[in-house]
């Protein structure tokens, strides 16, 4: 299956942009994908621990499943103040 995946903030700077499109095997989970990015960009495994994630728009946990088509959107940690 194909999902569209959708990066920000330093995110996007690692993996040189702000979309990408991922292939994944049926089944698969929103921390799959996440998987798959830090094998491509190993700088994102920093971030593994407090990245966070939406599919289709609305926040999801790392273990909800995704489907062919989705969008998955993956946020670094917000400072600031």
């Amino acid at each position: 299956m194909h999902v569209a995946i959708r990066l920000f903030a330093r995110l996007r700077e690692i993996a040189g942009g702000p979309d990408l499109t991922l292939e994944l095997p049926a089944g698969a989970l929103a921390g799959d994908a996440w998987q798959a990015l830090a094998a491509r960009h190993p700088e994102l495994a920093a971030y593994s621990s407090s990245v966070s994630c939406a599919i289709n728009e609305e926040y999801a946990r790392m273990d909800a499943a995704v489907h062919d088509g989705d969008e998955i959107a993956f946020l670094p940690p917000v400072s600031g103040g």
